[in-house]
């Protein structure tokens, strides 16, 4: 579970940068993914923009109608209806068009954002996820691109529509009447401070709303990923209380963020409704003297209710922004994090075919998470083409950490890895990783089906293929018995298979990848003794012409290796055969007594 204090919110090292921005600047990075749709967005403005102005022909049209409700002449009466009809009928088709087009390009900017960053946590080292927590990383995709579908999609739509009423409305309140619009503008900076104020506030509150949901994510998805292991622990209460707390705070945020919403919508309607009134108590009595006609009265009101009622909007539609502004901030902060892995700018090509000769040349490495503790320490070692290498040790001796290396997932502090002469960080990841196939101790199974779980080794691989691999990793027999055979859906993470069989399925996509390097770390650690002597006579077949690198803490399974290295706290302390390590006495022989006078006592 994760360790995050309950009494804060979760902060990255970006945080006081971003609290320093007080503005709804940030909503600026999201120009990079709206500039592709110029276009609708240019169609999205002129409606909006013919919308807004039939809105304030409407007035116009009232006001005719007042000043010549008494004429005798009722065709000009029914003209100046029939107009009001058009306009109408005008406003209602412009406003479907804005909100069709606004809308589509909300969801087609957002559904951009989110493959950019998923594109690009999916590549990030395993160093930034040190660092962050995936339920977070989950939660920025996913909620905070739902709160900016609402703002691009409709919030700065109405926005704007309500920047021109208000601009137009003011426009034609002057030209109806100077002064009743000079008493008006005398509102303004009543109502503008307010809302910058508050507006400032209420967007730090929004930030910490959204941090408070991103770590309420990251609470669940940890206990729910690991739901056995916290139930066979009774630890369910646990979990309970600390995803209650987290939830709890988040609620908290977002009453704060609520009231200070609330409290600015307040005092923003009664100082404009308020101003609204007094100026109409005065141009009433501009009426009775004669000054003005009741129809440009009504129409300067109407215009006086719209500029007021695109204020007020204006004012909810700022809180939106800020919080829009917050969820921009949290996704630019995932596509412009450096990655501490990255490939070289003119990346070497590795020559074909490729051989499998592996060097670590003085290799000093510590994880991020705990720099003062070396993993490797100095190590060199030179792998032959075609070489079986076992690496034995006990726990933290750096065995898992040589396979880490190799696949590039954290780069040496010191020394370098060569991979048939070429360095690693020379080359592009996803180019020398194809020549790699990694059985895992752990195993990874996706929630598709048994033949799509080995097809992951080698995408283009036919049926044929895959039911091979199947069977030299002894996994064609359980795989026929599941209901649908080889199109049986294994579930997530997939709970419909033992651990044994999950590995199964991991060495036969290892198998189909067909790769001249192979990484089995602990690869077969979960099977029985059976599926263990049946895929281990597949592996040994399988590792002959290819570079073979074995992580195992069960030395039975490394005996044939045509080298063992032994490891003590990321050090080599010696290698050779097991019956010469054995004969040397030292850690292996030691390691070596244990486990086979266990497993004779067993027997």
């Amino acid at each position: 579970m994760s360790d995050q204090p309950p009494h804060a919110p979760p902060v990255s090292g970006a945080d006081e940068e971003r609290e320093k921005a007080k503005n709804i600047g940030a909503l600026r990075a999201l120009w990079p993914f709206v500039r592709p749709y110029r276009v609708l967005m240019g169609a999205a403005i002129a409606a909006l923009v013919v919308t807004a102005v039939i809105s304030l022909t409407l007035p116009l049209a009232v006001r005719r109608v007042v000043d010549n409700f008494r004429v005798e002449d009722t065709k000009v009466l029914d003209q100046y209806f029939l107009a009001a009809l058009l306009i109408a009928g005008l406003l209602a088709i412009g406003t479907g068009l804005r909100y069709a087009l606004v809308t589509r390009l909300g969801e087609r900017v957002v559904a951009d954002i989110r493959k950019a960053v998923f594109d690009r946590v999916i590549g990030m080292s395993p160093a930034f996820y040190e660092k962050i927590m995936t339920g977070e990383v989950l939660s920025r995709i996913t909620t905070d691109t739902t709160l900016l579908l609402s703002v691009i999609g409709s919030s700065v739509s109405i926005a704007l529509r309500n920047l021109l009423i208000f601009v137009g409305g003011l426009a034609l309140m002057f030209l109806t009447s100077v002064k009743l619009a000079g008493l008006v503008l005398l509102i303004v900076p009543a109502v503008v401070v307010p809302i910058l104020v508050l507006g400032r506030r209420l967007r730090v509150i929004s930030r910490e709303n959204q941090d408070w949901i991103a770590a309420s994510s990251g609470s669940a998805s940890e206990a729910l990923s690991a739901v056995q292991t916290v139930q066979a622990f009774s630890n369910e209460d646990t979990s309970r209380a600390q995803f209650s707390d987290v939830t709890e705070l988040s609620y908290g945020a977002a009453m704060r963020r609520i009231n200070t919403r609330a409290i600015m919508t307040v005092i923003v309607i009664f100082l404009v409704f308020s101003g609204i009134v007094g100026v109409l108590w005065i141009g009433a009595n501009d009426v009775r003297h004669g000054d003005m006609t009741q129809g440009a009265l009504i129409q300067f009101v109407i215009y006086a209710v719209m500029v007021a009622g695109g204020v007020a909007a204006l004012s909810e539609i700022w809180g939106e922004l800020q919080r829009a502004a917050g969820a921009t901030e949290r996704l630019v902060e995932l596509l412009h994090t450096i990655d501490s892995v990255q490939d070289a700018p003119t990346p070497a090509v590795l020559s074909a075919p490729v051989q499998g000769r592996i060097q670590f040349e003085d290799v000093s490495f510590s994880y991020p998470s705990r720099p003062d503790t070396p993993a490797l320490d100095a190590l060199s070692l030179d792998i032959a083409p075609g070489e079986t290498v076992a690496f034995v040790g006990p726990s933290g001796a750096g065995k898992t950490t040589i396979i880490q290396m190799l696949l590039r997932f954290y780069d040496p502090q010191k020394g370098r890895i060569l991979l048939d002469g070429v360095d690693l960080s020379a080359m592009e990841r996803a180019q020398f990783r194809k020549h790699i196939a990694l059985v895992p101790q752990d195993p990874v199974i996706f929630a598709t089906s048994a033949r799509d779980n080995i097809r992951f080794g080698r995408p283009d691989a036919s049926a044929p293929e895959i039911e091979a691999a199947a069977k030299a990793a002894a996994a064609h027999d359980f795989i026929q018995g599941l209901p649908e055979g080889y199109d049986s859906p294994l579930g997530e993470r997939g709970v419909m298979l033992s651990g044994g069989q999950k590995q199964r399925i991991a060495i036969a996509r290892s198998i189909l990848r067909d790769a001249p390097v192979l990484l089995l770390d602990e690869a077969t650690s979960a099977l029985d003794a059976e599926s263990e002597r049946a895929v281990q006579a597949a592996v040994d077949q399988l590792s002959q012409n290819r570079t073979t690198l074995i992580v195992a803490h069960r030395l039975a399974t490394v005996k044939k290796a045509d080298r063992i290295v032994v490891l003590e706290e990321g050090r080599i302390i010696a290698t050779g055969t097991h019956d010469a390590l054995v004969s040397e006495g030292g850690l292996y022989a030691r390691l070596a007594r244990l486990q086979f006078t266990d497993g004779i006592a067993a027997e």
